[in-house]
Parts: structure tokens; sequence; C-alpha cells
């Protein structure tokens, strides 16, 4: 067994040949975040791999904004998921709900920024065997509202992949 420390995860026992996945829980802007650490029985996971995963995760909040950034980007482009997602839950949703899930009183006052504002990283999937997917940013409306998701991704050094997804 091979036995590996971290500062997100603590000390991680490891067997060879087993998929382990390792789960924490990480503030993030005030907020907690679910942070999902998944290594497969083909990847090499050792020390050097779980310094990787700690020192990476020292830029998340800058890796978040910048995703933020494209949703918001993408907010304006027709046909991009993050538009489709928007018009989709507002249309699903009843007037009362809207203080709630969107903190407004009318769908008139429903705007990008609002939407934005709404939105919430809800999980971070961690795969260091990926390296063009190491990370996976999962972002919510809400559980209590929508099991659905925006998801993007990026890779080892922090590149996020250009296409953000809508994943049920």
């Amino acid at each position: 067994m091979n036995k590996v420390a971290s500062r997100h995860f603590g000390e991680i026992h490891l067997s060879p040949g087993e998929e382990h996945r390792v789960a924490a829980v990480h503030e993030l802007a005030g907020q907690p975040l679910t942070l999902d650490l998944i290594i497969t029985p083909h990847d090499t996971f050792d020390e050097a791999a779980m310094h990787k995963v700690d020192f990476r995760l020292r830029f998340l909040p800058e890796l978040v904004e910048q995703v933020r950034d494209m949703i918001a980007e993408e907010l304006g482009q027709d046909g991009t998921s993050p538009q489709e997602y928007l018009r989709f839950h507002c249309n699903a949703l009843k007037e009362e709900h809207l203080k709630s899930v969107f903190g407004v009183e009318t769908r008139a006052e429903l705007t990008n920024q609002v939407f934005l504002k709404a939105l919430r990283l809800a999980r971070l999937g961690i795969y260091p065997g990926q390296p063009e997917r190491y990370f996976v940013l999962e972002f919510t409306l809400g559980t209590n509202f929508t099991d659905e998701l925006l998801v993007a991704s990026a890779d080892q050094d922090g590149v996020v992949d250009d296409e953000i997804l809508w994943e049920p």
C-alpha cells in the first residue's frame, strides 16, 4: 500500500491497481466546495503527483474566475450551452421562486449578471491521470432547484478548454 500526504486531502492510502475516490471539502470565496480526487487503476500516483495537485489548487480562484468570464461571454452568443442553460431554467422557474434562486422579484430583473451571481461552483473533480482534463468544474444554480450542470474542464497547467457543456 502506498501512502501520500496532501494539504487538501490529508493522508491517502492507495492500493496499486485499484480505483480511488477521495473527497474533501474546501472553502472557496466563503462557500463550501466539494473536491473529488479520482485516481484510476492505470494512473501513476505518488507524492510528487499529490504535490502537483495541491500546488494547482492554490490557483483555483483564478481558474474559477476564468471560467466565469467564459460563461459570461457565452451568455451573449446564440446557441451556446450557458445561454441555453439560462433560457431553459428561466422558462422552467415559477415566478414565486425567482427570489430564492436568483434573488430578484421579477423576470425583468433576471439579467446575465444576476444569473452569473446565482451560479455556484458545486464540485471540482480532479483527474491527475488525465492531463487534458485534469480539472472538471461543475457549476449549478442549486441542488434544490436543478440537478443539471454547466461543466468546464482545464488541463494540468490550468488552461481552460474552450467548450462549456450543459450536462444533466
